[in-house]
């Protein structure tokens, strides 16, 4: 009696060809058709986990955490530069949705960068920033400028203490003028000192003190004139504002 057996059924090609070209877990380099190319750990066909990508255009590297396909975690961006031909980098800290959000420094030149928090590419929250000239800002941010409280030391060590808003002084604050031994004590409206008080300080220890120094203003009450001196101001503003 002849023996018949059933044909046992193939998947078909497609289906397992389409199984090994799912990215999953550690890959080596995986080349885009722009010319991108990128080497870690994937998830469902999406960069995730520890992973570095290449853009070539631009020649930025970035090395660091990947989550669904976005730098999410912690990361380091670095570019080549133009002069040493030798990569630099740019920025470390955290990522969220591909964005700088969190504690991150960023490199804006040899002698000028950023440390502190940053949210959705920009600088927010408390942070310092070195200058290429010597100057020195720490305090908040928002929008990537200087706004709220914050302290600017300039490089001859003369500084400001008091509140900023779109980067600019605004608001109440002291400016000490540490060269020449003098505090002014005032109001500031876009970098600019409406109102306020000039007193020595410090002017025995100063390098450049001035000449003569500032006489004792003999005022009843010297708080009350510059509150009234800013009362004044403001409904003046205000007014204007309407």
């Amino acid at each position: 009696m002849p023996i018949s057996k059933c044909p046992q059924k193939s998947e078909a090609l497609w289906k397992a060809w389409d199984q090994k070209a799912q990215k999953n877990g550690l890959r080596h380099q995986v080349y885009a058709v722009n010319g991108d190319h990128y080497v870690g750990e994937w998830k469902d066909n999406m960069k995730h986990g520890k992973g570095t990508q290449i853009w070539k255009k631009k020649g930025a590297i970035y090395e660091g955490d990947w989550k669904f396909g976005k730098r999410d975690g912690y990361g380091t961006l670095s570019l080549p530069d133009q002069e040493t031909g030798k990569y630099r980098r740019v920025y470390s800290g955290w990522w969220k949705g591909d964005k700088k959000s969190g504690y991150g420094i960023q490199f804006f030149g040899p002698k000028e960068y950023y440390e502190g928090e940053w949210c959705g590419n920009q600088r927010n929250g408390w942070g310092r920033m070195y200058y290429s000239n010597g100057d020195i800002f720490e305090g908040q941010w928002r929008n990537d400028k200087p706004d709220g409280e914050g302290m600017l030391r300039l490089k001859n060590g003369n500084r400001y203490e008091g509140y900023w808003q779109r980067g600019l002084k605004n608001g109440s604050g002291r400016f000490f003028h540490l060269d020449h031994g003098q505090l002014f004590e005032g109001f500031w409206v876009d970098d600019i000192a409406k109102c306020g008080t000039m007193i020595d300080f410090g002017r025995d220890e100063a390098p450049e003190p001035t000449q003569f120094p500032i006489p004792k203003v003999k005022l009843l009450d010297p708080d009350g004139v510059l509150e009234e001196a800013l009362a004044m101001f403001k409904k003046k503003e205000e007014e204007q504002g309407d």
